[in-house]
């Protein structure tokens, strides 16, 4: 008997992320996954209807955060693109039944391909207070 019927939601809690040679450790946090279809906007002679077709599609960043533990991985790969040496990897972004966590079966799987760093920041330094440093790194995609 599965843990998750059909009709339920599925937890926003209950993620991975997996990038090829570079990840260590669990990810706080995933934004954008998004997809976007460019609308080509035609109108033919005198025809007063403006269609409208389906242009060229794209794919917006990924954000990913982690709680930073020392790691330097997404530092490293950061590091390369900004002395010119682009390294282009895949990964997958896999969601699991909300009952059983990572344990569990996999519900569904994002892959991207050709990510590179664009951007990487490690905060927030604030000696007030008990909160933990928080890595992010902003990913390119195609």
């Amino acid at each position: 008997m599965p843990n998750r019927r059909s009709f339920d939601a599925i937890g926003g809690q209950n993620f991975n992320v997996e990038i090829e040679g570079v990840t260590e450790g669990p990810f706080i946090a995933v934004q954008f996954l998004k997809t976007t279809t460019a609308v080509v906007e035609m109108r033919s002679g005198n025809d007063a209807i403006v269609r409208k077709t389906p242009g060229r599609h794209s794919y917006g960043n990924i954000v990913l955060r982690r709680l930073w533990n020392g790691d330097d991985a997404l530092w490293t790969w950061r590091k390369h693109v900004l002395d010119g040496q682009v390294t282009r990897k895949a990964g997958s972004v896999l969601i699991y039944n909300a009952l059983a966590g990572t344990s569990g079966s996999e519900i569904a799987r994002y892959n991207f391909f050709e990510a590179w760093p664009c951007g990487w920041q490690l905060g927030p330094w604030d000696a007030q207070t008990d909160g933990t440093l928080v890595e992010e790194v902003e990913l390119a995609v195609e």
